[in-house]
């Protein structure tokens, strides 16, 4: 087994700990007879020597740095070039790669973890399955329930299409070099959800809105809609947006769909 070597100075932080890394791998459940896997940020291949060694699916990885994806073709010459991506996952064209199911793996940057998920959202038909690593409070907010405080606009928009489960926690001494904080691995498995009973597009800005302003009533949060006073009488109305679900969002499009005059 090659011996990984995080390069320091670009300014991220790579997984040192073999250990961790095979058990972020083993994560990978493939469903849908998903056969095709896409590690995004692969760095010096920490999470990609121990992908390649899984027969059940091809492996490509996408980063957009270049000093990685040249250290990936010289240390895995065994990736043909289609095999590796240099290019910025939040602007290719992924069905135009992936005709088919994908799941998706990696170390997500920080910076851009929430944008990582939102395309994922954008592409749920074709990605079954996410295992990742990424900041722990953004991986507890994702899988968080209602109620939590940690729960927002991703929880419920991931919660949708997605069964999310936090698997373990990652401590900072594990990275070359360490951030500041500690890291979190989640899963997430695609539901049986094909379509949500409600507009789609409305449902996303209801939770967006919904959330804009976290400490007010629903009532509150939704007065652009200009909703008759009828409506906003309802018991849902005098919630905030922590406390719904799922189901209660769609109920509360449909309302907004129903009744808005917008």
């Amino acid at each position: 087994m090659q011996k990984v070597k995080p390069k320091k100075h670009l300014g991220q932080h790579f997984l040192i700990d073999q250990q961790i890394a095979r058990n972020i791998v083993d994560l990978l459940a493939l469903p849908q007879d998903t056969s095709e896997v896409l590690e995004i940020g692969p760095g010096m291949g920490v999470l990609t020597q121990y992908l390649i060694q899984d027969k059940r699916f091809r492996l490509s990885v996408i980063d957009i740095d270049t000093e990685s994806i040249a250290y990936l073709k010289l240390n895995f010459s065994f990736l043909n070039p289609q095999q590796i991506i240099a290019a910025d996952f939040l602007k290719i064209d992924l069905g135009g790669i992936f005709p088919g199911y994908i799941s998706i793996i990696g170390n997500f940057p920080y910076n851009i973890s929430s944008q990582i998920f939102f395309r994922v959202l954008e592409h749920r038909k074709q990605v079954t399955e996410v295992v990742c690593m990424l900041q722990k409070e953004v991986a507890e907010r994702i899988a968080s329930p209602p109620g939590s405080k940690a729960y927002g606009i991703l929880s419920v928009l991931l919660q949708a299409f997605y069964t999310i489960e936090y698997k373990f926690s990652v401590p900072p001494h594990v990275f070359d070099p360490p951030p500041k904080v500690t890291s979190g691995v989640i899963r997430l498995a695609r539901n049986n959800t094909v379509a949500l009973d409600c507009d789609e597009k409305k449902f996303f800005e209801v939770v967006k809105l919904s959330f804009g302003t976290r400490r007010k009533t629903l009532r509150n949060c939704l007065r652009p809609y200009n909703l008759p006073e009828e409506i906003t009488v309802q018991a849902i109305f005098n919630q905030r947006a922590e406390q719904l679900s799922v189901n209660d969002f769609v109920e509360l499009t449909k309302l907004v769909q129903a009744h808005s005059p917008k």
